[in-house]
C-alpha cells in the first residue's frame, strides 16, 4: 500500500451521533482534531435525536473554523472534504452531509463519503510519530461501540468484510444498560470501567450466550444481570451500594470474555495474527489488558487505537477520506446519508 503523500490536505467532518467534530489531515498526519460534545443528553439518560441534530446545526460552523485555524490552513488550500455518510442518526448525519456538500460545492473541490465503522478501523493508519507502526494487510479488527459490535477482515483500505456481528445489542449498549440498571449516570460505560479497577472480576458470574459461529449476543447477559440484581435487592436493598465495584468488575469481565472468545475463534479460522480493536469501547481498560494478555499467549501482534481516535472523532473520517481521495473515489452531490450499516451497498 502506498503511504499518503504530504501534498494531500483534507478536512474531515463527523456528525453521526451527538458529537460535532472536524479535523484537518496532511497525508497521514493530523494537524487538528476538534470535538464539540453535547452535554444536553445527560439529563435524558441517552441521546435524544432531535436535540442532537439541532446542536449539530449550532456547532458545525464554529467547529470547522476552529479546526482550520488550529491547523493553520485556509479553506482554499484544501484538496477535498470528507464526511460521515453513515451509519448513525439520520437527522445528525444530514447536518454534516449538507454542510460538507455545500462547502465542497463552494470551493469547487471533491466530496468524499466515508463509512463511520470503516473510519474507526482506518484510524490505525494515522501516524502521530513518523516511525509509528501500522497494521499490515490483511488484519482482523474487532469494532466495538455503543451501536455496533463486529469482527472485520481488513484486506485493504477499501476492502473490508464482516465475518461476525451482534445479533441484538452492541457491547457498548450492554455496558450502558448495566450501568443504568445499577443507577449510574449516562454514559455508563466509562464509569463501569473506572469502578471495575477497584473490584473483583470473579465476585459474580453471569451466563455467557451460546451463539454459533462468530456472531455475538449481549441481550441475555443484560437480562440475567437485571434478574440477578432484582433477587439480591429483595433481601438487601443496599446490595448495589455495598458491592458496586465488584458488580462493575464482574459485568465488565463477562462482556470482555464474550468479545475475546469470538475474536480468538476468528483468528483461528482465518489464520490472521495481526489484531486491532476500534470504536468507543476500545478505550475500555479491561478490554485492552485482556487483549494484550491473550496476544501474549496466542502470539498475536496487537494494535490499540490512541484514546483520541477511539471514540467518535473527525480525525478518523479525514484519514478514511485520504484513502478515498488516493483511489479517486469521489462522491456525487446527490448521495443520501444512511442510518444503518450495510444500507449503502
Amino acid at each position: 500500500m502506498l503511504r499518503p503523500t504530504e501534498d494531500i490536505l483534507i478536512l474531515g467532518i463527523e456528525s453521526s451521533c451527538d458529537d460535532t467534530a472536524a479535523a484537518v489531515i496532511r497525508g497521514d498526519h493530523i494537524l487538528s482534531n476538534v470535538i464539540a460534545n453535547q452535554e444536553v443528553h445527560r439529563n435524558f439518560g441517552g441521546v435524544v435525536p432531535e436535540l442532537a441534530s439541532r446542536a449539530h446545526q449550532q456547532n458545525i460552523i464554529p467547529v470547522v473554523e476552529v479546526a482550520l485555524s488550529k491547523a493553520n490552513v485556509g479553506k482554499n488550500e484544501l484538496n477535498a472534504i470528507a464526511y460521515t455518510r453513515g451509519p448513525g442518526l439520520l437527522g445528525s448525519l444530514l447536518v454534516g452531509t449538507s454542510f460538507a456538500k455545500a462547502l465542497s460545492l463552494s470551493l469547487g473541490i471533491p466530496l468524499l463519503d466515508v463509512d463511520h465503522l470503516q473510519a474507526h478501523i482506518l484510524a490505525h493508519f494515522i501516524r502521530d510519530t513518523p516511525d509509528q507502526e501500522i497494521p499490515q494487510f490483511p488484519f482482523l479488527c474487532l469494532t466495538v461501540s455503543g451501536g455496533h459490535t463486529q469482527i472485520v477482515v481488513v484486506e485493504s483500505p477499501g476492502h473490508m468484510r464482516s465475518i461476525g456481528q451482534t445479533i441484538d445489542d452492541a457491547a457498548g449498549e450492554a455496558f450502558d444498560k448495566a450501568a443504568k440498571i445499577m443507577g449510574l449516570p449516562y454514559p455508563g460505560g466509562p464509569l463501569i470501567d473506572k469502578l471495575a479497577r477497584e473490584g473483583n472480576a470473579f465476585a459474580y458470574s453471569f451466563p455467557e450466550p451460546r451463539i454459533p459461529g462468530l456472531d455475538y449476543s449481549f441481550s441475555g447477559l443484560k437480562t440475567s444481570f437485571l434478574y440477578f440484581l432484582r433477587d439480591r435487592l429483595k433481601s438487601d436493598p443496599d446490595f448495589i451500594g455495598k458491592n458496586k465495584a465488584d458488580l462493575c468488575a464482574s459485568v465488565q469481565h463477562s462482556i470482555v470474555s464474550i468479545l475475546l472468545r469470538k475474536l480468538a475463534l476468528a483468528a483461528e479460522h482465518t489464520g490472521i495474527l495481526e489484531i486491532a480493536i476500534a470504536g468507543g469501547v476500545s478505550a475500555n481498560s479491561g478490554l485492552r489488558e485482556a487483549l494484550l494478555q491473550m496476544a501474549g499467549v496466542k502470539g498475536w501482534k496487537v494494535f490499540l487505537p490512541r484514546f483520541a481516535y477511539s471514540t467518535d472523532n473527525a480525525a478518523m473520517i479525514a484519514m478514511a477520506g485520504v484513502f478515498r481521495y488516493m483511489s479517486g473515489n469521489f462522491a456525487p452531490l446527490d448521495l443520501p446519508p444512511y442510518a444503518r450499516a450495510g444500507e449503502h451497498h
